[in-house]
Parts: structure tokens; sequence; C-alpha cells
């Protein structure tokens, strides 16, 4: 809320204190205290919800995964923002690409500020993309910021007889995911089918680590992750050579991936580029949080400024340096903005990657 009241024009000492000594200042101040009351009385009224409770943000995907590796981060640092300082504490509920823990936010709640989301960035395109696992509205969802735009990497063990991505149009390559819904799957479906590659998508991991896992034992060949997942949790793969780079998922280049090529640069077709850019507006709000709708105006505010604060904070930014995680933010209104542009994107767009998305 911003006041726009200013004093009169003072040309000297004198006449500031024949203002401060008549009816007007009087009448000024009275004036400032009745615009800054209701603003002052939701920051108290915020202040008092929170205080002594303990909030919980719940991860739609597995223990050790980026995802919940950056909400636990956010964990240790928001709290001391948060009006009433409250505690907060992790839960994770993986299941259907974030979308059992969206869906059951969303209708069920609670609806007191109490209970933050965190799930795959693929969730806001998912009405338009799968509507018949989703059971929300994105545009009635409250977000609180993204920490982190994000570029994804295809990446394959090093022993692998894939070199570049082209290969992977002459010979079939496995890729470990975790649901529909999550990049890891929709990435390489939407490559076979918009751009004629041939990779198999093998889901029901849980989150990265495991998948990485499959991967050192030969189980699955590759995976796509968010660069810096993979920086965070498996650095010496990246200075010992273990992986191989195919291609980056991003709308523009990553400068630490010089030399690996761009996805978008294949489409053959301004149909393929417009279906592709769909694909990557996601990782511009690379790791949403949110809360679900109908919670109190005052206790959103207070949760999108806090966030907004806790991406400044010097041991944050530090914290997330030491382990690795990049941090390039968007705020809550920023975020709601980027995904209501993508929920308006032309039907015929929509029903080309629908199609593609769709299991067989």
């Amino acid at each position: 809320m911003s006041v726009h009241l200013s004093l009169p024009r003072l040309s000297s000492a004198s006449e500031l204190t024949r203002f401060v000594s008549s009816p007007s200042w009087f009448v000024f101040l009275f004036l400032i205290v009745a615009a800054l009351s209701p603003a002052l009385a939701q920051d108290d009224d915020a202040a008092a919800f929170f205080r002594g409770k303990t909030l919980r943000i719940v991860v739609g995907v597995g223990v050790g995964s980026g995802y919940d590796i950056n909400a636990r981060l956010l964990a240790r640092h928001m709290a001391s923002h948060i009006s009433g300082t409250p505690g907060i504490i992790v839960q994770n509920q993986p299941g259907a690409g974030s979308l059992a823990m969206t869906n059951a936010l969303y209708n069920n709640g609670p609806f007191d500020g109490s209970v933050i989301g965190a799930s795959f960035n693929g969730m806001p395109a998912a009405p338009l993309l799968a509507p018949a696992g989703a059971r929300f509205d994105p545009v009635k969802i409250n977000w609180l910021g993204s920490t982190n735009r994000e570029t994804q990497v295809m990446y394959v063990w090093h022993s692998v007889p894939a070199h570049s991505l082209d290969d992977a149009k002459s010979r079939e390559i496995i890729m470990g995911a975790q649901a529909p819904g999550s990049t890891q799957f929709d990435y390489p479906v939407l490559a076979n089918r918009l751009l004629g590659f041939k990779f198999k998508v093998v889901t029901g991991y849980e989150s990265t680590p495991k998948i990485h896992l499959a991967m050192e034992s030969g189980e699955v060949d590759g995976t796509i992750a968010n660069w810096s997942t993979l920086k965070a949790i498996n650095a010496n793969w990246i200075t010992q050579k273990k992986v191989r780079m195919l291609t980056q998922w991003a709308l523009t280049p990553n400068p630490e991936l010089a030399g690996v090529p761009l996805i978008i640069d294949v489409a053959r077709s301004d149909a393929e580029r417009a279906a592709l850019k769909l694909m990557l507006a996601r990782l511009e709000y690379g790791r949403p949080f949110f809360l679900p709708p109908n919670v109190p105006a005052a206790r959103v505010d207070a949760l999108r400024r806090a966030f907004d604060a806790t991406m400044r904070d010097a041991a944050y930014l530090a914290d997330a340096e030491r382990l690795k995680i990049d941090i390039d933010p968007l705020s809550g209104e920023e975020v709601a903005a980027l995904i209501a542009q993508v929920l308006r994107t032309p039907p015929d767009t929509v029903a080309k990657l629908r199609t593609a998305l769709e299991q067989r």
C-alpha cells in the first residue's frame, strides 16, 4: 500500500515550527495514521496467526531430489522473515508428477496459510496437457515465488554409445524418469513424437538420486535434470566426466554449458518451435512454491514478502552456494503472470503437444 501525503512547502525553520504547532499538523498526523492503520492491522493479524505455529512445506517429489534440497534450504531461512517467526518443517508427498500433492492441497487445504506446496515446474501446465489428472486451476493458486530459473540437461552415462543428440535418432536410449508431468518424462517423449528421436522412458523412480543409481548399475542409460540439481548432488560426475551432455532444454543457452546444443535448434518448423517454447516456458519458474486458494490475503502477502526477503538474505545465499544450488528468483506476482501467459497458449499448439504426450 502507498500513501500519498506531502508536507506543505516550508522555506525556513521558523515556518516549520509554526506548522508543527498548528492544527494542520495534527490533521496531517491523523491522515497518516488513518492511511496506515489497515496495513498495520493486517500485519498484526498475520503475525498473530503465524506466532507459535509450525508451517509445513510439502514437496511433491521424493527425498533427496533437487526440489527437496531446494525446499529444505528455503525452510531453514524463510521462517526468520515471516511475521510471528513460526517454525517450518518439510514433508514429501511424491506421486503423479506432483499432481497428487497439488490436487490434495488445492481441494482439501488447509486454507489458512500453514501449508506451502513445492511442485514440479510442469504442474501449472497440467490442466492444458494432462487435464484428466489435474483438479486445480493454476490461476486461482497463490504463487509465493520461484527460487530459480532453470536450464535442464539431458545426459547419459559415459560408457553409453551415444556421443551426440543425433545418436538418439539411430539407436534406442533408455531414460530414467519419475512420472508423467515431470520433465524427465515429458521432454524425451516429446522429442520422440515431435522430433523423431528414439528414447525409451522408464518411469517409477522416486527421485533423481535413485535414477542416478540406476545409471551407475546400467539399468538406464541416462536422464534429464536441472543443471543446478546435477551440480548439487553429483558434481563429481561433471568433473570426472562420468556423464555426457547431449542437449540443453532451455530458451537461451546456459553459459556454463558451452558447446552443448539447444533442443529448440533441432525444430524443423515454426509449429515445432512453438510447441517446444510452451514446454520450455516452465523452466522460467523452475522452482515454484505456492499456497492453495482462499488463504487470507494478509497471510499470502506476508509469506510472499518473506519469500522475497529470503531471496536477498546473505545467510541463505551463502548456504545455497555451499550446496551448489543456483538462485535466480522470481516473485509470486512474476510467477503468476508467467503462468497466466502459458495458459493463453493457442489451442492448436496445446492440441499438438497433448497428442505428443499421450501415453501409448
